[in-house]
C-alpha cells in the first residue's frame, strides 16, 4: 500500500479505538445480530472477517428498493450504470466492474441468487421476491466463489417456506408517472415435513423520457415475475429445497441526451433529423422509432443440505437457467434516418446455464472445513443485425460538399472510381447505401470446473488463521460469421484510405491512374504523393493536394468495419485458461466484541470473447491470415478476446459490536491485472486488457442506536484508484496510453447515511420515519469523453414514512431522489458523429405510497 493509505487507514483505526467506548452502551440490547453466508457458512456479521455489507428484508421494505440497481443507494462502495437497454447494467465494487454490452463478456461482479449463479446481469435486474438479506461481498471472492468473482460478489437470500403456518401479504404500489406494483406472496406447510412458498410481481410505470418524433414515453417500467418454492424437512439432518422461477420485461428503454453537438450536427439537420441540443437533463430528444427491450427469464433449482455425521455436511445446489433477449434501438440516437428505420439494431440472444455446485463441510475441536467442487456448462447464440438507412448517404454527403467542384467526397471518389483514376474504387459504388450493413451469427460454447478447500485453524481461544485454495479451468469455444445486409456490405469500410489516398493525390498530381499500387515501394516520380498519402487530415475533406491525405477525415464513415469470419485456419476460436486461487487471513478477537483481521487473496476471471461486429483479429495474426488468402480490404487489427483478468487484495480491517450498534472498517489495496475494459468510441467498442488497474482505499460502516427508537447509519469509502498500465484505451482523442491516468467513473469519496425514527401511536400503531442522503464527489464519467462535457456529482436525498396496524394493514409513503438531483450514468460519444457525446441521465424525482396487508 502507498504510505498515504497506510496513515488514513491507521488513523482511521485509532478513531475507532476512540469511538468505541463513546458508542458502547450497555444499558439494553437493542441491536440485533445479524447472520450471514458469505464464507458459505452461517456466521454471525462481526464473526466473518470479510468486508461485507448486509442489506436486511425491513431495510429494503423500509426503504423502497425494488431491485438489484437501487442497492447502490444503500453501499457506498457498489455502484451501478444502466445503459441502453433495460438489461445492459454494469455493477461496479470498489470501481471495478464490467459485463455489458457484449454477450461474450461476463460480468467480474458475480451475482448470486440462493446459491445459483447469475452469468450476466440482464438475468439479475427482476424486482426482489421476499427476501431474507442481501451481502455485498467486497473485493475479489473467488476462492469460494470460482470465476467471475474477480471484484465482489452480491448474494442474495431469499426467504424459505415456513413450517409452523401460514402467513403472507399483499400489497399495491402507486406513484408517480403512473407507476403501478402489484405483489403477493403466501406461504405454509403442506405437511408435517414440507412446506411451499409462492411470490409474483407486477411492475408497471409509464417512461420520464419523452421521444418526441413518436410523442411516447420511453425509460419505463413493464415486467412481471413469479417464483415458487418447495421445502421438504424429514428430519434434522436432512433439508431439500426447490426453487423456480421466471420474470419477464417489455419495455422501451432508455433515453439517451445529447450531452453537446458537435459539427456533424449540420449533417443531422440536411437530411431533416432533430435532436435536443446540449440538454443532459431535458428528459427528451428525437429518435426515429420507439426503442424495444424483451427479457424473459427463467430457472430451476435444487438444493440438498445433508448432515451425513455430527461433523460432517453436504450440500448440492444444482441449477438450469435460460434467459432470451430482443434489443432493438435507433442508435444514432436522433430523428435522422442514419439507420434502417425497421431493422435498426437489432439483437436477439439466447443463453442457456447449466450450474452444479457440491460442498462438504464439517468441524473439529480446533479447525472448521470446507471442499468442494462447481460445474458450470453455458451456450450463448447470437443473431443481430445493423443496416444504413436512406438518409446515411445525403448525411455524408452533407458533411463533405465541396462548393468549388460542387461535388461531395463520396460523388467525387464514386465519379473517378468509375473513369478508372482510382483503381482501388470499385466502379458502379453505392457508397453508404441504404440497406448495407452486417447480419451476424455468434456463438459461444463455456464450461469450467473449479475445486476449492477452505480452512479455519483456531490458534488458541482468540486466534483465527484462514487457508483457503481454488483451482479453476475454463474453456471457451467462440464463432462469429458476418454477411451483408439486403444491399450488401458497406462498400466505403472497405476502403484502404492510404491506398485511395495515394491513388487521389498521385492522379491529382499527375492526372494518370496510380501505377503500381500504394504498396511502401514507390518509383521516383510518387515521392510527393507517397509522403502526403499517410499525413492524416485535421478536416472534413476535400482539401488541397498538398496539406494532407483528404480521405483520412472519412475513416469517420467507415463503421461496420470488414470481418473474416472464424474459427478459420488461423484462428481457432478457442481459449483455455486455468488459474489457482487463494485466500489467506488471520483473525484475532481483541475482546468480546471487538475483532480485528489481516489478510490477503487473490482472484482470476476468465478470457471473455468478443462477440459482436467489433471482433477483429490480433494484430499477430495478420501475416498468417495473409497467407491463407483469409484477409479483405481495409481489414483492421483489433482484438478478438480479453486475456484472464488476475486480481490481488491485501486488506486489515475491524469489526466490532456491542448493545446498542455496531461499527467496521477496512483499510485495502486491491488491483487487477488484464482488467478487460470494453468502452464504446462512437463506431465500436474497445475491448481490451489494461496492463494493471489498481486502488487504495478504506470503508466504514456505522450503525448506532443512541436511543432505542432511533437507528443512525454511516458508510463511507475513500478510493484512489489508478491505471498503473494501459497501453491503447480509448481516450478522448482515440486509442492512448492511459498509464498513469484516475479510470473514470470513480468517486474518491462515496457516503451513505440513514435515520430511521421509529414511534408509537396508541396502543395498536407503530409507525417510523426514515430518511438517507448519498453523495458522491465529482468526477470524469467515462475516459473518452471530456470532463468539461460530462462530469457526475451525486447528492441524493430519498425518504420514507411508515404506518402498520396491528391488524396486519401497513402504509408506506415514499420519495426518492427528493431534491431532482441530476446527474450522468454514463456517456460516450455519438454514434457516427464526431465531436458530439451523448449520455444516460439520471431518473429524476419519483414518489408514491405503498398499501400492504399482512396475514397469519
Amino acid at each position: 500500500m502507498t504510505n498515504k493509505t497506510i496513515l488514513r487507514g491507521a488513523l482511521a483505526l485509532i478513531a475507532t479505538s476512540v469511538a468505541l467506548p463513546i458508542f458502547a452502551q450497555e444499558d439494553v440490547a437493542i441491536f440485533e445480530e445479524i447472520l450471514v453466508t458469505a464464507t458459505k457458512r452461517v456466521q454471525t456479521l462481526q464473526e466473518v472477517p470479510v468486508a461485507v455489507s448486509v442489506i436486511t428484508a425491513d431495510t429494503i421494505k423500509d426503504s423502497q428498493v425494488l431491485e438489484m440497481r437501487d442497492l447502490q443507494f444503500l453501499v457506498p462502495s457498489l455502484r451501478v450504470n444502466q445503459l441502453q437497454t433495460s438489461g445492459n447494467a454494469n455493477f461496479f465494487i470498489r470501481g471495478f466492474g464490467n459485463g455489458a454490452n457484449n454477450g461474450g463478456i461476463e460480468p467480474s461482479v458475480g451475482v448470486f441468487i440462493d446459491g445459483v449463479y447469475r452469468s450476466r446481469s440482464a438475468a439479475a435486474l427482476a424486482d426482489f421476491p421476499t427476501l431474507e438479506r442481501i451481502e455485498v461481498l467486497r473485493g475479489p471472492q473467488s476462492t469460494l466463489f470460482g470465476k467471475n468473482a474477480s471484484a465482489g460478489v452480491i448474494n442474495v437470500v431469499t426467504a424459505k417456506p415456513s413450517l409452523d403456518g401460514y402467513e403472507g401479504s399483499v400489497s399495491a404500489t402507486f406513484g408517480e408517472y403512473s407507476q403501478v406494483i402489484v405483489k403477493g406472496d403466501v406461504t405454509g406447510p403442506l405437511s408435517d415435513t414440507t412446506a411451499f412458498s409462492l411470490s409474483g410481481s407486477y411492475n408497471q410505470r409509464d417512461g420520464y423520457f419523452t421521444n418526441l418524433t413518436t410523442g411516447s414515453e420511453i425509460s419505463e417500467l413493464n415486467r412481471s415475475g413469479v417464483r415458487g418454492q418447495f421445502l421438504w424437512e424429514p428430519n434434522e439432518s436432512f433439508e431439500m429445497r426447490l426453487i423456480a422461477d421466471w420474470d419477464k420485461f417489455d419495455e422501451q428503454c432508455c433515453g439517451v441526451a445529447n450531452l453537446l453537438l458537435g459539427p456533424t450536427g449540420l449533417g443531422i439537420a440536411a437530411v431533416g433529423g432533430q435532436v435536443v441540443p446540449n440538454a443532459p437533463f431535458a428528459y427528451e430528444n428525437y429518435y426515429d422509432f420507439d426503442p424495444v427491450n424483451e427479457i424473459e427469464n427463467s430457472g430451476i433449482s435444487a438444493q440438498f443440505d445433508w448432515d451425513i455425521s455430527d461433523a460432517a455436511r453436504l450440500t448440492s445446489i444444482t441449477s438450469s437457467r435460460t434467459q432470451d433477449r430482443f434489443d432493438n434501438a435507433d442508435v444514432d440516437f436522433t430523428s435522422a434516418l442514419l439507420i434502417d428505420p425497421v431493422a435498426g439494431n437489432l439483437t436477439d440472444t439466447t443463453i442457456d446455464t447449466l450450474t452444479q455446485e457440491f460442498r462438504l463441510a464439517g468441524s473439529t475441536d480446533r479447525m472448521d472445513w470446507m471442499v468442494g467442487a462447481f460445474f458450470f456448462d453455458e451456450e450463448v447464440s447470437t443473431n443481430s443485425s445493423v443496416f444504413l438507412g436512406p438518409a446515411m448517404r445525403g448525411y455524408g454527403d452533407a458533411l463533405t460538399f465541396d462548393f468549388t467542384t460542387m461535388l461531395s467526397a463520396f460523388d467525387l471518389l464514386e465519379l473517378l472510381g468509375n473513369g478508372g483514376a482510382l483503381p482501388s474504387v470499385p466502379a458502379g459504388s453505392n457508397f453508404l447505401g441504404a440497406g448495407q450493413g452486417n447480419v451476424e451469427v455468434s456463438g459461444m460454447d463455456n464450461q469450467s470446473i473449479s475445486l476449492f478447500a477452505q480452512f479455519d485453524f483456531q490458534l488458541g481461544d482468540r486466534v483465527t488463521l484462514t487457508l483457503g485454495a481454488n483451482y479453476t479451468e475454463d474453456e471457451k469455444d467462440a464463432s462469429i460469421s458476418i454477411g451483408g445486409g439486403p444491399a450488401g456490405i458497406n462498400e466505403f469500410a472497405a476502403l484502404a484510405m492510404d491506398q485511395v489516398g495515394y491513388e487521389l493525390i498521385f492522379f491529382q498530381l499527375t492526372g494518370a491512374p496510380a501505377m503500381p499500387p500504394f504498396t511502401g515501394l514507390f518509383p521516383v516520380e510518387d515521392a510527393t504523393a507517397q509522403a502526403l498519402s499517410t499525413i492524416p487530415c485535421p478536416a472534413p475533406a476535400p482539401l488541397p493536394p498538398d496539406a494532407c491525405n483528404p480521405l483520412f477525415a472519412l475513416t469517420g464513415f467507415q463503421f461496420l468495419p470488414p470481418f473474416v469470419n472464424f474459427p478459420n485456419s488461423v484462428e481457432t476460436g478457442s481459449t483455455k485458461d486455468d488459474q489457482t486461487t487463494w485466500t489467506a487471513r488471520i483473525a484475532f478477537d481483541w475482546t468480546d466484541n471487538v475483532n480485528v483481521y489481516l489478510g490477503a487473496g487473490t482472484g482470476f476471471k476468465a478470457t471473455s470473447w468478443n462477440l459482436s461486429r467489433d471482433s477483429l483479429p490480433f494484430e499477430s495474426d495478420f501475416p498468417a491470415l495473409e497467407q491463407a488468402g483469409l484477409t479483405v480490404g481495409n481489414l483492421r487489427p483489433g482484438t478478438r478476446f480479453a486475456g484472464p483478468e488476475d486480481s490481488t487484495v491485501y486488506e486489515v480491517g475491524l469489526k466490532s459490536r456491542w448493545d446498542t450498534g455496531s461499527l467496521n472498517l477496512a483499510v485495502f489495496n486491491q488491483e487487477i491485472e488484464g482488467f478487460q475494459s470494453n468502452l464504446f468510441t462512437g463506431i465500436g467498442f474497445n475491448f481490451a486488457n489494461a496492463g494493471k488497474q489498481s486502488v487504495d482505499g478504506f470503508e466504514l460502516e456505522l450503525t448506532w442506536f443512541p436511543v432505542e427508537a432511533f437507528q443512525f447509519t454511516f458508510g463511507g469509502t475513500w478510493l484512489d484508484p489508478i491505471f498503473d498500465s494501459f497501453v491503447g484505451g480509448a481516450g478522448v482523442d482515440g486509442p492512448e496510453d492511459l498509464s498513469g491516468t484516475k479510470p473514470a467513473g470513480i468517486p474518491e469519496i462515496a457516503i451513505v447515511t440513514t435515520g430511521q425514527y421509529n414511534f408509537d401511536i396508541g396502543s395498536s400503531t407503530q409507525g417510523f420515519v426514515r430518511a438517507e442522503y448519498i453523495y458522491e464527489d465529482e468526477v470524469q464519467v467515462n475516459e473518452n469523453v471530456p470532463t468539461s462535457v460530462a462530469s457526475r456529482e451525486v447528492s441524493t436525498i430519498n425518504a420514507s414514512l411508515g404506518i402498520s396496524w396491528q391488524n396486519g394493514f401497513e402504509a408506506l409513503l415514499w420519495g426518492r431522489n427528493l431534491t431532482d438531483d441530476e446527474y450522468l450514468q454514463s456517456s460516450f460519444p455519438s454514434v457516427a458523429q464526431p465531436g458530439s457525446y451523448s449520455g444516460y441521465p439520471n431518473q429524476p424525482r419519483t414518489y408514491g405510497i405503498t398499501l400492504r396487508k399482512y396475514f397469519d
